[in-house]
């Protein structure tokens, strides 16, 4: 048996975190055992981060919080983390993103030298875009990728590239990208009426979604300045937008609504945090990835899963996703974003339906959640030097060779 212990920043309702939960719920329980540890605190001022927790810990995973403060890790803490290691016993320590690489690598070495994976699902470095302790984080652990790591897991090609380039060990990189869940995300012929009347639109309407958390390097301000231009010509279509901190008590994002034309705010659905997002991706007529930075997005894969078409800005393994079965458009160009949709909407049901059939079988053929997470196994027994499971016939096969 082959204990992983998972090390994350937190548990929000992001992409990582989606993926670790996905991951873990889905190993081969006869070969591998699983615990996580985040690293700051869920606490009851952090009510989105609840889901997360919760459904760890009903898929039978142990989670621990050390209660650091973001960027900002105590002796006393350090000390924590390595005896929780201590006592655990891991076999291979799996940590996820910068902070948990660089604090979970060193916590792992003074542990016992327990065998590290790194997990990598970052794109941009840009100092416009991200915080000065998150680049600083980013370059020491490129010096360090030599030393502390035994293997590193990259969510994406683009990825690897960027930090082959960064100065991270390249022999030891390999791309594994997000799985998708085909048996929860998958098409619905009752969501798009059910979503047009808890909206209270006509069942008729053209819905165009995103669902992302509020941040820069997410692109909602193209995604609004799109729908601006969309509406001016196309007033019945409506947008969904998901995530954490979009919903109406954003000033910021409620602001650039009411500032790009009249009668968005009308068409424009503030929704946060949903549970239902299965739901949601089966109803809408196109799904939108407007990002400015990212490195293999969840969303459009999920989409994709449900038989939706998507329009996505050509960052990251975006295009690499999608393929031809949808749209691939340059990133921060709202008029080339409002174009795409409009394409897609006047093409017609019939062609969004051939669009959405092709994108969830390019999903079965190459991303599906089994695929990805028995490529996560091979990379923790290889790092243990530990041979895959027999099969049964070649269980038979020993034993007739014997």
């Amino acid at each position: 048996m082959i204990k992983v212990a998972h090390i994350i920043t937190g548990l929000a309702p992001q992409g990582a975190e989606t993926m670790l939960y996905k991951l873990t719920a889905r190993m081969d329980r006869s070969h591998f055992t699983n615990e996580v540890i985040s690293l700051t605190n869920w606490h009851e001022s952090w009510p989105d981060w609840q889901p997360t927790r919760k459904r760890l810990e009903a898929s039978g995973v142990r989670t621990r919080a050390l209660t650091m403060r973001r960027g900002v890790l105590s002796p006393k803490q350090l000390v924590r983390l390595v005896w929780w290691l201590r006592g655990s016993q891991p076999q291979v320590v799996q940590t996820w993103m910068y902070h948990a690489n660089l604090i979970g690598g060193i916590a792992a070495r003074l542990a016992g030298h327990l065998p590290v994976v790194w997990g990598i699902h970052h794109t941009n470095l840009e100092p416009r875009q991200n915080k000065r302790h998150t680049i600083w984080t980013a370059q020491v652990c490129a010096r360090l990728s030599h030393a502390i790591p035994d293997g590193i897991v990259c969510c994406s090609e683009v990825a690897r590239q960027v930090h082959a380039g960064l100065g991270y060990a390249p022999r030891k990189m390999v791309v594994i990208p997000n799985g998708f869940d085909l048996s929860q995300f998958r098409p619905h012929a009752q969501a798009r009426v059910s979503l047009r009347r808890e909206l209270g639109i006509p069942e008729e309407t053209p819905l165009i979604g995103v669902a992302a958390r509020f941040h820069p390097l997410k692109g909602y301000r193209n995604f609004v300045e799109a729908a601006a231009l969309l509406h001016a010509v196309c007033p019945d279509v409506h947008f969904a937008l998901c995530g954490r901190d979009v919903d109406r008590e954003n000033a910021e994002l409620t602001g650039w609504i009411h500032q790009a034309g009249a009668g968005l705010g009308d068409v424009c659905h503030l929704l946060g945090v949903r549970e239902d997002m299965p739901r949601i991706f089966a109803a809408i007529d196109i799904a939108t990835s407007p990002s400015v930075s990212e490195a293999f997005p969840n969303a459009i894969g999920e989409a994709m899963a449900c038989g939706t078409p998507c329009v996505v800005t050509n960052v990251g393994d975006s295009a690499a996703l999608v393929g031809d079965t949808g749209s691939v458009i340059p990133a921060g160009n709202p008029s080339a974003l409002a174009e795409a949709w409009r394409e897609l909407l006047t093409s017609g049901p019939a062609v969004r339906r051939q669009l959405g059939a092709l994108a969830r079988t390019r999903v079965e053929e190459h991303f599906s959640l089994g695929s990805v997470v028995e490529r996560y196994q091979e990379t923790y027994r290889q790092v243990l030097a530990v041979p895959p499971p027999l099969k049964p016939k070649d269980t038979a096969t020993w034993k007739m060779a014997s």
